[in-house]
């Protein structure tokens, strides 16, 4: 393989075609750097949350490949990722994930203590995660502990401590990472059937859009209720609804339970994420 095809392999595995991953886990860490500074982030705070945040979820990327090189072969979305084709091997994916969590946690050397104890115990969520998909009902529920470990980690780099505000923010996002992820596992709930693998899709059964709206419900009231505790403006409002009007989009798309609009359903979550942000900036911009 030449250099060239390497790098692109490389690429791959971190998945620099699929930004999605990274954004869903942006948005929770943007929402908690505004709330938490009243809406005036430090710049290079706020840098190295944004860096980290890329850094991580590719190194998460690479643990998942690792993980999955024997079952991704047999499903037909996945069979062409790097390890599991043999382009890259095990020991070289686990190689990028230890190299790009290393940088990660260089990179927040600047910030305090709190904040790096914090750090390791989101690089253990995130590094166990893959695997859980072996044993755990509901693996969507640890992926969301990993995607929203950025809101404590935010709201101690800034103020040192974490009020209940964060919590509240903390829990939200985890049945919003039940919510869309679910809708993904939908997807391959085929396959993972008869692959003897584990997801909430295949937990919740016929229940499964049922349960995506109820973690819908869950995120949205945590929003308002964060929104009371940070004073928010009722120009959070604009953003809180038509982030709401995105959540029904996704109910009615994966209502059908077809594969390409379940698909699309997880995708759209990335505008909901963002119209949350926009919320929550108009709430603390606009009095």
């Amino acid at each position: 393989m030449s250099l060239n095809d390497r790098l692109i392999s490389y690429a791959y595995l971190i998945r620099l075609d699929k930004p999605i991953g990274t954004l869903l886990l942006l948005w929770p860490t943007l929402w908690a750097l505004w709330l938490a500074s009243s809406g005036t982030p430090d710049l290079k705070i706020l840098l190295i949350f944004v860096v980290g945040t890329f850094l991580m979820r590719s190194a998460g990327c690479a643990v998942n490949d690792y993980a999955d090189r024997d079952f991704d072969r047999h499903v037909l979305r996945t069979q062409g990722r790097p390890v599991t084709s043999g382009k890259i091997s095990g020991k070289e994916a686990l190689l990028v994930a230890a190299i790009l969590a290393l940088l990660a946690f260089l990179l927040i050397q600047p910030l305090n203590t709190y904040t790096k104890i914090l750090s390791l115990f989101a690089l253990v969520v995130a590094f166990i995660y893959p695997f859980t998909k072996r044993f755990f009902a509901m693996p969507q529920a640890v992926l969301g502990i990993a995607f929203g470990f950025g809101i404590p980690m935010a709201y101690a780099a800034l103020l040192n401590h974490i009020p209940s505000e964060a919590w509240i923010l903390f829990v939200g996002n985890i049945f919003w990472a039940i919510a869309y992820d679910t809708a993904y596992a939908m997807v391959d709930r085929e396959d993972d059937l008869r692959l003897g693998l584990r997801t909430s899709a295949i937990t919740f059964g016929q229940y499964d859009v049922a349960a995506i709206a109820v973690s819908y419900v869950i995120l949205f009231i945590s929003q308002m209720w964060v929104a009371q505790l940070a004073n928010l403006s009722n120009y959070f409002l604009v953003g809180w609804f038509i982030a709401l009007a995105c959540a029904i989009y996704h109910l009615k798309l994966i209502s059908t339970r077809k594969r390409e609009e379940c698909f699309t359903a997880f995708r759209h979550n990335n505008w909901l994420g963002g119209f949350l942000f926009l919320g929550i900036v108009l709430g603390l911009s606009l009095n």
